[in-house]
């Protein structure tokens, strides 16, 4: 699954935690959730998770930099979630400071719409004399720890409070003698993210999607991003089709993450972000899709079943939004572009030809 999310019953501490973290997974207020795509302003990117090797951490300059600027700042750390109407307050005025869409409030940030906390929460206030300027919250696991969200006082601006929030979790954690500090991912191409990439750069690790290893940030090389690579790979295989004359479509799906949304969660909808379609559109039939797993680094030959037809009025020449989909054949798979090509145009045609005769 390229996009998951999981309902803990009761608790998600510990061990368990940990095992989540390590499989580049991230909390979305009482759930975990794990995607490898991302989609902003109808725009498609990917999600690189990230970690800071804790073992071998040392404090940065910048750390040394942001430490001695706040120096007349009082910091507190507390092992719960308060949510005062400071804190709430708080929140609202960053809210609407930042050129980015935040969550509604902070209650809905980390709670959604329960009462209890299924994760060991910690938080981090940050105060000028008796006013809180500042508040991080993180939850910790038995080995590693991850950042779950900061927000300051935006006329402090010149403190970089929120990047000071995040060196203070890092040093907890350390403290704690723990491994790793998981401060989520960030999305190559789009810098809203980019902040991550300056924490502790030398011991900046990556969760490369290929190999399911984590690696030094350091090996990271932007012109293999996954979804680069799903993109060149399929149109190499459009290129073979129309050679060809196989009629086909290469679009992007609109709806590769709606298993994180509740209402759709645990159904196995379609997840990949972009695919070949055989043959036309059309609502009435499920035409075979053809994939690329940069995983496998194979084109995958399946089938979907429509789960919900949408009907959607703007149907747009190169996205698929007209039908949720869920995977229901698997087919073919072939590292070769050629072969699959070869396949399609010889065994699917004839198909369509049997039935329409």
């Amino acid at each position: 699954m390229l996009a998951e999310l999981h309902y803990p019953i009761n608790s998600l501490k510990g061990e368990q935690l940990d095992e989540y973290l390590e499989k580049g997974w991230f909390r979305m207020g009482q759930t975990i959730f794990t995607t490898n795509f991302l989609k902003f302003n109808g725009l498609l990117y990917n999600a690189i998770w990230l970690r800071v090797n804790l073992l071998r951490l040392k404090p940065s300059k910048t750390q040394q930099k942001l430490q001695k600027l706040n120096a007349k700042f009082t910091v507190e750390f507390k092992p719960s979630i308060t949510l005062t109407p400071e804190h709430l307050i708080l929140f609202n005025k960053y809210k609407n400071h930042v050129p980015f869409d935040a969550a509604p409030s902070l209650t809905h940030l980390l709670y959604d719409d329960k009462f209890s906390n299924v994760f060991d929460s910690y938080e981090v206030n940050i105060y000028d004399k008796q006013k809180l300027i500042a508040c991080g919250i993180f939850d910790l696991g038995r080995d590693a720890s991850t950042g779950i969200t900061c927000f300051y006082d935006p006329d402090y601006q010149k403190h970089s409070l929120g990047k000071y929030l995040m060196f203070l979790k890092i040093e907890f954690s350390k403290n704690q003698k723990m491994s790793y500090f998981y401060p989520g991912y960030f999305a190559p191409n789009y810098p809203m993210f980019n902040y991550k990439l300056d924490l502790a750069k030398p011991y900046l690790e990556f969760l490369d999607l290929s190999t399911n290893l984590w690696k030094p940030f350091e090996e990271y090389i932007y012109e293999e991003i996954p979804l680069v690579e799903m993109t060149q790979k399929l149109e190499e295989l459009s290129a073979c089709l129309t050679k060809r004359k196989f009629q086909h479509l290469l679009l992007k799906y609109e709806y590769f993450d709606a298993d994180l949304s509740p209402t759709m969660n645990g159904t196995g909808t379609f997840d990949f972000p972009i695919f070949i379609l055989c043959f036309e559109r059309d609502n009435s039939i499920s035409n075979p899709l053809i994939v690329y797993d940069v995983i496998s680094r194979q084109y995958h030959l399946v089938v979907c079943d429509v789960v919900y037809q949408l009907n959607n009025e703007m149907i747009k020449p190169d996205c698929y939004n007209e039908n949720l989909l869920q995977m229901t054949q698997h087919l073919f798979a072939t590292e070769s572009a050629e072969a699959m090509a070869l396949v399609i145009s010889r065994s699917l045609q004839k198909t369509v030809e049997a039935l329409n005769s």
